[in-house]
């Protein structure tokens, strides 16, 4: 009579080794084609055709792409990009690093809240952040406009054609400054207190400590972030397009190439050249991106 124990062992399915990692990756990998191997799929697809009232869609190979190459409204969108990447990028990432540093110096009462209190703005969806700060910049009803005009002041104007980027830039200043805080001081917590006891030792301040030593140490996840800032500020759309209504005029339909792409597909109806402008922007991402990654590898080699 078998006993339980080989009653068991024959119920057993076995796996070789080999495979049991492939089973576990299966689900991701599945998921992972699904919701966004077959969009890009279908999207290149889409991409190498053109709209005809005659012959429905046409094949026309990499002609959408030549269109917007020359196309003169997607150029001024990008340069919109590379400006607006100018502004927020610096000022985003070097608040971020003083802020974690100041943390990092154990001298700050209360870590824990300014951690938190920092971070929520990114736990915020960009929705609702633009539309707060929509509200923020309101001329007519605006807090900062009501303290102006309660002070006997000329009233700020944040969505003037001087101002309108500026002001999209503290959006997403505020939005990710804390997220990329809460990964400069996980960075910084990890640097080794050896080097800080024996640089005390050796009669450095604090400020010095962390210029000379805990910058240089933590100098790849700061590379790293200037990365990610890079990709998302090529990406931008949310932020202009809710703050659009409060500036008429300022701006447009291509203000920016995924509002070009979006408008092109969901209000013209060319999903074919959209698609083609959406693949020319993952392009210039992906070159600007790996062209600054050179760059910062050449620089760390040295």
């Amino acid at each position: 009579m078998p006993d339980a124990h080989g009653a068991k062992r024959r119920g057993r399915i076995y796996v070789s080794k080999s495979v049991a990692p492939y089973l576990f990756v299966f689900p991701f990998m599945l998921l992972f084609a699904a919701f966004l191997i077959a969009p890009l799929a279908y999207a290149f697809w889409l991409s190498l055709f053109r709209q005809t009232l005659a012959a429905g869609n046409r094949f026309v190979g990499a002609e959408n792409y030549l269109r917007a190459l020359a196309d003169k409204s997607f150029w001024e969108g990008v340069l919109v990009l590379f400006k607006f990447g100018a502004m927020q990028i610096p000022v985003m990432l070097g608040l971020a690093l003083v802020y974690a540093l100041i943390l990092d110096s154990g001298r700050v009462f209360g870590r824990s809240f300014f951690r938190v209190s920092f971070f929520i703005p990114y736990a915020v969806p960009a929705v609702i952040a633009a539309l707060l700060w929509g509200y923020l910049y309101g001329p007519a009803f605006g807090p900062f406009s009501q303290l102006a005009t309660l002070l006997n002041l000329p009233a700020p104007n944040f969505l003037s054609e001087s101002t309108i980027l500026p002001s999209i830039a503290n959006i997403a200043v505020w939005e990710y400054m804390g997220y990329n805080m809460i990964i400069y001081y996980s960075a910084l917590q990890a640097v080794p207190q050896d080097l800080e006891e024996a640089s005390a030792v050796d009669g450095a301040s604090g400020l010095r400590h962390a210029l000379s030593i805990k910058l240089p140490l933590i100098m790849p996840t700061v590379i790293v972030t200037i990365m990610f800032s890079i990709i998302g500020t090529l990406q931008l759309f949310t932020e202009p397009y809710l703050i659009r209504t409060l500036a008429p005029g300022l701006i447009n339909s291509h203000y920016t190439p995924n509002y070009y792409a979006y408008t092109l597909a969901f209000t013209n109806q060319q999903y074919n050249y959209s698609a083609a402008i959406s693949f020319v922007l993952g392009g210039i991402v992906a070159i600007a991106s790996y062209s600054f990654m050179l760059v910062a590898n050449r620089r760390t080699a040295r």
